[in-house]
């Protein structure tokens, strides 16, 4: 074979002639001639195999050509048949590249072919990639179903071949077919052209799709072989990035690719090099790129997913997008290094390289909790939430980054406040420190062991050895002293200044041994007298010459004294250390001892501060996981549905962990159960489920007694609120099968029969679970009603009064009012045990003095009224009955001699006879309340139902020609809306009529204890018992619901005690009384309002909060109409107590929502706010209307408020007065029409300019305008700021003056004018008469009598009785007059 095969790089290049044995196309067939060809390559494929290709390249070249025409049968058989050709050369090529004996002939053709084949599968490959793809575009809005079939045929068989085609790739390619090009040196064309085809697939759409997995794993395996063996490492990089640039769905599939050529064929240079092209990318660029970004940024987070050790090597050149523009940068930067720290950079066994790059990617996340982007803050915030999952964050930055996160719960962003709530869960989940955090119990441990470990450390202080220099130290600190004076006496000059010497020395030393003698050299050395020790020294020699001490002596010199003080000094100690020990010698038991004890120690101290240290940890990490608990209880109640729902889960973990005062979070979510979200009530119920209905146990009974526990523990100290909100969670798990309802009930019963050991409180939590369980299911409670009254109301009743009132709750909930059933009503005969037992309980109860029987009493009446036949009837005789009592209890207090009783004894027995008339009268009271609301709910209902009973039933009875007759009535009455509108309107004044006539008639009891009640109400002084006084002002108000006669006839009593009464609990209670009353008899409480709104400013707070909150119901409920003195709740906006400033700012928030509500009341809140006789100060009435006007949004509002200010400035009389409507001008959110309008009424305070409190609001209006005006509007803002503060400068009488002065200038020179000049030169430019000042702008026009100046009035000023805010013509200053600076300045001196 003469020629080569060159792997073009277009398809057109091999029809050109190009080098010297270069192959050329030489014939290009038609498409009807390519079946015929085809078949004879197909005949030539089997004779010869696939080096056929060599020979019918032509033919498979000219399907190419013409692709686009031909059928799509002919292209599939093409690929077919090549196909063929690669599995054969795979064959093939092995046994011949084995043998080695392949000539330069063969090796050439064999060349030829496998350029050859692949090049035309690879291109066929790509135009039949392309044909899918626009099949697919083309086809996707199709809707039939039949087209649908049609067109994807194809597209799902060439789904099918287009992994065959990449396994026949794979299969060639991983063989040694390097060899067969010369040096194994492949060229570029031929690895572009498989690579160029890959590429090509992946920019398929649906390639990332879970069904084209199989073909996007042939791909990357594709592409690894030509990554490990052709040499294609550097294209890679550049092909990914640019398919990260420009398909951003790809950047899973790339990340995948890489993980697998660095893993699988490991090639880990790869991922630094792309890691390198993504770092070195500038901001500007990325900036350019768009879509890229996000491509990039999900890129690197998935591949840190899979091969986080490959890019710690390479991570420091991505470090450098943490400081660049780009928040999808940061986030992926953030998220690898999460990944390195959990999957790589974690535990014990880290070396000190690898903690120092955890500590600081440690660093730099942290940082970047407060980036100024929120999708950054929330990312590491939920990447803080993976490390501290997978236990990869170092115990020592656990309290750090805790706060940290609780900082983060303020966050402005809700993404970054819920990830950071679900941090602070996972460190509650996988806190290492205990299992209950509690700082107060953690507090006494810490104490007790740190003083136990400060007084180790003394002990071990007190123990420790002194420090004691050497003889060593100290000899080598006098050496150079005592070196020179032994110089100095060697060199002595004279014999007889060293006879001197020695003669001082000779008197001591001959009554000394040599032992003597040289411990005096040696005391003289320690002394510093070196003269004497040296002398003494020298000396010594003569004296004891076979002394050991001094043997070195025998030749005096300057060497031989040195050594011999210096051993003299140091001792036998330091020869001895210089001596080898020898090893046999074993130490002393008492050092062994001693340093064993002294090891011991040491090791209990280090373990003590260890202690200490954890101690202190945990304290610090539980105090903030309850500051983090304060801030998520409160984010319960939030409008977002997403932090709802990780607030609740947040106090499920808390909970499920013991956390202190988790159960606060636990049940202040539980009032969203009634939340409208279905999101937010399923999270909260779920919640429940887990926290107290899916116990844990071996048995049945074992989780029965379990949740019976939990939801009894849940149920203590619970408020009233709770336990309602819990009543539907427990509802609901009784309404629903479960396997367990029947233990539960059955170990509630056990409690409260006593046939289990229990509390009160818990036996009192499993009757109130009962009644729960029985409103879904009645039987479970009115099947067992004789053990209710034998345990609960039975003989024992008056010991425990709380038991038998959540009884009676239980047995209430059985009724038909709790349940709102239908029907025939359900009800007991009034000879039933229960009522027996009921009346008993409260007739005994009334004469003795137990706090509880109060609530007791009025939840029996409320059962009897409820579930009795003929409840007035019992209801009498019990009344009769106490009255009787009460009597048969006054008559035998007073039987004893009056002359034996003290003084002490009568005031207690008066004491017990006013409880017990208070207990009577409140018995009264509840009666006469539940007897009106029995008639008005359950008498009225059971009338409606006879008669709808009664119309059905004759209906029935008539025929369809009764019914033609009675058409044309009904549709009449219909028109009119008068169908049913009679009866039921008779049906409600036979109530009325009863309740006027009936009920308080000469033989009703209820009629007897009226004048007692009045009675004891109107004559405070005489009846001065509490407990007395509040019982009959409540049952008082009680007998006031029955009818408008005994309302009109007692309210101005019951007002009188709101006033006067100096208890503050008669005061709270008569306003909620008051608020009922005008609920039911508005027209008779309206007069009164203003008495109800004087309550909002009592001195008790209790009462405040009573009036704020009953004002509340009747003002948003329309009951009440909204008035001026709501000024008075505005007041309140700045109580004292939280509670009420909350509520009044409830208040304004609901109210806000009626249309103009706060608008109308404005002007008149600021008229009487400002009052001088109120005497408000200033930085509390800017308060308060700086919350009122936040009310103000709409534009037309706000130019009308301007203007009723403005004016409102003619009839304010005081500086103080003028100062407040100038801030409530500053606070309105001012707009160009206001502007308009502001400068329409400058005659109504132009005047007041010159005062300081009126000026600067209004030039801080101007300020807030020009900020945000356009450039014509702003010119007129600045003209009307210069006006202004000429006026508040020279005062307006100067400037009038100034004004009237140069017109008469004008004037004079316009008249000494000769000639006038043409009306089109006097018209003023456009612009400059503007600039200047009018006289009518300045000047206050003067009113005139021919017309009478209109009043403004408000709608809230409508009604009223009270004096209106605007002055009469009498009353309005005739002149006004203004205030000049330099006047003010004369007055001022």
């Amino acid at each position: 074979m003469s020629w080569d095969f060159v792997v073009p790089v277009s398809l057109d290049d091999l029809l050109k002639s190009g080098a010297i044995n270069q192959y050329v196309v030489q014939d290009v067939l038609s498409p009807k001639q390519l079946p015929s060809h085809l078949s004879s390559f197909k005949a030539a494929l089997r004779s010869q195999g696939p080096v056929c290709i060599l020979e019918h390249f032509d033919t498979m070249y000219s399907v190419l050509q013409h692709c686009r025409t031909v059928d799509l049968a002919l292209k599939e058989d093409t690929l077919e048949f090549l196909i063929q050709v690669v599995r054969g050369l795979s064959v093939s090529l092995p046994s011949l590249l084995m043998s080695g004996t392949l000539s330069a002939a063969d090796r050439k053709q064999q060349l030829n072919a496998v350029k050859m084949s692949v090049f035309l599968l690879c291109k066929l490959t790509e135009n039949l990639e392309s044909d899918s793809c626009r099949e697919s575009i083309v086809t996707a809005p199709s809707k039939g179903r039949k087209k649908e079939k049609a067109s994807g045929k194809g597209l799902q068989q060439w789904d099918s071949e287009r992994e065959t085609v990449l396994q026949c790739l794979t299969q060639l390619l991983q063989l040694d077919i390097r060899s067969l090009w010369n040096l194994s040196l492949v060229e570029e064309e031929f690895v572009s052209c498989v690579t160029f085809c890959c590429y090509k697939l992946l920019e398929n759409p649906t390639i990332g799709h879970m069904k084209n997995k199989p073909t996007r794993d042939a791909i990357i395996h594709v592409l690894g072989v030509m990554v490990k063996k052709y040499n294609h490492m550097l294209g890679a990089c550049v092909k990914v990035i640019q398919l990260l640039q420009h398909f951003e769905q790809l950047s899973s599939v790339c990340a995948q690719a890489v993980s697998a050529w660095s893993s699988e064929y490991g090639v880990k240079a790869i991922v630094g090099e792309i890691m390198r092209e993504i770092g070195q990318k500038t901001s500007d660029e990325l900036a350019r790129e768009g879509s890229g970004v996000k491509a990039f940024s999900s890129f690197l987070s998935e591949l840190s997913t899979l091969v986080p050790e490959a890019m710690i090597p390479n991570i420091s050149v991505l470090l450098t997008h943490l400081e660049g523009e780009s928040a999808s940068m940061r986030v992926a930067v953030c998220e690898v290094l999460g990944e390195v720290l959990v999957r790589v950079l974690s535990g014990d066994k880290l070396d000190d390289s690898g903690r120092a790059d955890r500590d600081r990617f440690l660093d730099t996340l942290q940082e970047h909790i407060h980036d100024a982007h929120s999708h950054v803050r929330a990312r590491v915030l939920q990447v803080y939430s993976r490390i501290v999952n997978s236990k990869a964050l170092p115990l020592c930055r656990y309290t750090e980054v805790m706060e940290l996160a609780v900082g983060r719960l303020g966050d402005k962003s809700v993404l970054v406040c819920k990830s950071a709530i679900q941090l602070l869960a996972a460190f509650i989940a996988h806190n290492p420190y205990s299992c209950k955090l509690s700082s107060v119990d953690l507090k006494k441990p810490l104490e007790k062991e740190t003083a136990k470990l400060k007084e180790m450390r003394e002990n071990m202080s007190e123990k420790a050895p002194v420090a004691v220099i050497s003889a060593a130290d100290l000899w080598a600190a006098m050496e150079p002293e005592v070196s020179h004076t032994v110089r100095s006496h060697l060199e002595a000059g004279s014999d007889a200044e060293r006879e001197e010497d020695d003669e001082e020395e000779e008197e001591g030393v001959q009554d000394r041994s040599d032992r003597d003698t040289a411990i005096q050299i040696a005391q003289y050395l320690r002394h510093n007298k070196y003269r004497q020790a040296v002398c003494l020294c020298a000396r010594a020699h003569g004296l004891y010459p076979e002394s050991p001490f001094f043997s070195a002596l025998s030749d005096i010199n300057q060497d031989t004294l040195l050594s011999t003080l210096a051993s003299l000094f140091k001792g036998p100690e330091e020869n001895q250390a210089s001596e080898p020990v020898a090893s046999d010698q074993p130490p002393t038991p008492q050092k062994e001892g001693g340093k064993a004890a002294d090891e011991g120690k040491e090791n209990e101290l280090k373990k003590q501060e260890m202690l200490v240290q954890y101690l202190k940890d945990t304290e610090s990490f539980a105090l903030q996981v309850e500051r983090a608990i304060a801030v998520i209880n409160n984010m319960l109640y939030w409008k977002t549905t997403t932090v709802v729902q990780e607030a609740v889960q947040f106090c499920v973990t808390a909970r499920e962990f013991s956390v202190a005062d988790s159960v606060c979070g636990v049940r202040k979510m539980l009032p969203l159960v009634w939340s409208t979200d279905a999101a937010v009530k399923d999270a909260v119920v779920q919640a429940y489920r887990r926290l107290y209905l899916n116990p844990q146990g071996d048995s049945t009974r074992a989780k029965a007694q379990t949740l019976v526990e939990s939801l009894s523990e849940l149920m203590v100290d619970a408020s009233l609120g709770t336990i309602q909100c819990l009543e539907e969670i427990v509802q609901e798990f009784f309404s629903n099968e479960n396997a367990l309802q029947a233990s539960v009930v059955q170990v509630l019963w056990e409690r409260f029969s006593g046939k289990r050991e229990t509390s009160a409180l818990h036996k009192r939590a499993a009757v109130l679970l009962l009644g729960m369980a029985a409103r879904a299911e009645r039987e479970v409670v009115l099947s067992n009603l004789d053990t209710l009254c034998s345990v609960a109301l039975g003989e024992k009743v008056t010991e425990d009064y709380l038991l038998a009132r959540d009884t009676v709750i239980t047995i209430t909930n059985i009724t038909d009012h709790v349940r709102q059933s239908k029907g025939v009503p359900f009800r007991l005969p009034v000879d039933h045990h229960l009522f027996s037992c009921l009346t008993q309980a409260i007739a005994d109860g009334v004469v003795l003095s137990d706090p509880h029987w109060q609530t007791f009493m009025e939840q029996a009446i409320r059962l009897i009224y409820f579930l009795a036949e003929s409840p007035d009837k019992l209801c009498a005789r019990l009344l009769q009955r106490s009255a009787r009592l009460l009597l048969e209890q006054v008559t035998e207090g007073g039987e004893p001699n009056q002359s034996q009783m003290s003084e002490g004894s009568q005031d207690s027995e008066q004491q017990v006879c006013c409880v017990s008339l208070a207990q009577l009268l409140s018995l009264c009271g509840a009666v006469a309340f539940w007897q009106v609301s029995h008639l008005e709910r359950s008498v009225s209902t059971e009338l409606r139902r006879r008669r709808g009973e009664k119309e059905e039933k004759e209906e029935k009875e008539k025929g369809p020609v009764g019914k033609n007759k009675d058409a044309n009535d009904s549709c009449v009455e219909e028109e009119l809306g008068l169908t049913g509108a009679s009866a039921e309107d008779t049906e409600a004044e036979f109530i009325r009529k009863i309740c006027e006539t009936e009920l308080l008639a000469d033989g009703n009891m209820l009629s007897v204890f009226l004048p007692l009640l009045v009675k004891v109400c109107s004559s405070p002084g005489r009846y001065s018992h509490t407990q007395l006084t509040t019982a009959a002002c409540l049952a008082l108000s009680q007998y006031m619901m029955i009818s408008p006669t005994v309302c009109k006839d007692n309210i101005r009593l019951l007002f009188t005690v709101l006033e006067k009464s100096s208890l503050p609990v008669v005061r709270a209670n008569t306003i909620i009384a008051l608020g009922d009353l005008t609920v039911r008899f508005p027209n008779i409480l309206e007069p009164w309002t203003p008495n109800l709104y004087a309550r909002l400013c009592d001195e008790n707070a209790s009462v405040r909060l009573t009036a704020i909150t009953v004002l509340t119901q009747l003002v948003l409920k329309d009951v009440m109409k909204v008035k001026g003195q709501v000024s008075e709740v505005a007041v309140l906006l700045l109580d004292p107590e939280p509670h009420i400033t909350s509520l009044a700012l409830n208040f304004f928030n609901e109210l806000s929502a009626k249309d103009n509500a706060i608008y109308n009341l404005l002007p008149d809140i600021i008229s009487r706010l400002s009052d001088p006789e109120r005497g408000m100060k200033e930085e509390d009435f800017n308060t308060i209307m700086k919350q009122l006007f936040s009310y103000i949004t709409k534009e037309r509002q706000t130019e009308s408020l301007v203007e009723k200010l403005c004016q409102r400035f003619r009839t304010a009389k005081t500086e103080r007065q003028w100062a407040d409507l100038a801030v409530s001008l500053s606070l309105l959110s001012m707009c160009e029409r206001g502007f308009k309008k502001l400068q329409e009424c400058w005659d109504c305070y132009s005047d007041k300019l010159a005062e300081d409190a009126v000026y600067q609001p209004l030039l801080s209006i101007m300020a807030k305008l020009r900020r945000r005006a356009k450039p014509q509007f702003k010119a007129q803002v600045e003209e009307f700021e210069k006006k202004l503060t000429v006026v508040h400068t020279k005062g307006l009488e100067n400037v009038e003056n100034e004004e009237r002065e140069q017109q008469l200038e004008e004037q004079t020179h316009s008249e000494k004018a000769q000639t006038p000049l043409p009306k089109s030169a006097r018209r003023p430019t456009r612009g400059r008469g503007k600039s200047r000042m009018d006289e009518s702008d300045l000047v206050t026009p003067k009113k005139s009598r021919a017309r009478s100046k209109k009043i403004i009035t408000f709608s809230s000023d409508e009604g009223e009785d009270e004096e209106d805010a605007v002055m009469t013509e009498n009353e309005t200053p005739k002149v006004t007059t203004p205030i000049s600076r330099t006047r003010r300045t004369r007055l001022r001196h």
